[in-house]
């Protein structure tokens, strides 16, 4: 099998999906000099980091966290829009596992139950053939063991894209849109809410808004980059 795999690389080598060069037998969807390149935080381990004090007197959390810092024009950036407009679902799942990864080291992680990604809209999923939040999930649920849901937190409505809208038009578009099908499942749970980046944080506010209906339920939050501070 060893043989048929080399056999099949020489032909039809496995490139990074950043610069594009060849990966070596080590390196998996991304070269580790690419990896190495994006600017990382300490965040998970950091009380009162920059991600957590966004959400401060909007919503209650347990923990929130970014894994990359986000800068325009960036490896991170690249590799995002390949995730989410290209079908390279491999990125999302790739980098949630080094999420994940970072996460288990993290004490404010450790009870966590169920992880969830942030939903799209229906209509959007179709279009796009996936929603990338839950690709990122499915490589942190590898790495952590913890299961995902994706069915009780809906999105009720379609809304237009969060891309260059100020920070109130954005808590605007997605104010009161997510809701939990059946509360009861969340009840004395504490969620893990994932998403690709974090801007203003209206999406993940809303989201959370709408976990925190379920009695005694906590969340946190994990997303792969930053673009604040």
């Amino acid at each position: 099998m060893l043989f048929l795999s080399d056999f099949f690389d020489l032909f039809y080598p496995k490139v990074c999906a950043s610069c594009g060069k060849n990966l070596i037998t080590e390196e998996n969807v991304i070269c580790l000099e690419c990896l190495y390149n994006i600017p990382k935080t300490n965040y998970y381990k950091e009380k009162e980091n920059l991600v957590e004090r966004l959400f401060w007197g909007r919503v209650e959390l347990e923990h929130a966290a970014s894994y990359f810092h986000f800068t325009k024009g960036s490896i991170f950036q690249k590799l995002i829009h390949k995730l989410k407009y290209n079908g390279k679902k491999e990125i999302g799942v790739e980098l949630g596992k080094l999420l994940g990864e970072t996460l288990r080291k993290s004490e404010f992680y450790d009870s966590v139950d169920i992880i969830v990604p942030v939903p799209l809209h229906p209509k959007r999923q179709r279009k796009r053939g996936y929603n990338q939040s839950k690709c990122i999930a499915d490589g942190m649920s590898v790495i952590m063991n913890i299961p995902i849901d994706e069915s009780n937190l809906i999105r009720t409505k379609a809304t237009e894209t969060q891309t260059k809208k100020s920070r109130i038009a954005r808590w605007e578009n997605v104010d009161n849109i997510f809701q939990l099908k059946n509360p009861e499942k969340y009840e004395n749970k504490h969620i893990l809410l994932v998403d690709d980046v974090v801007t203003t944080g209206a999406t993940l506010e809303a989201c959370a808004h709408g976990i925190l209906t379920a009695k005694n339920a906590k969340v946190s939050i994990a997303v792969l980059a930053s673009a604040i501070g």
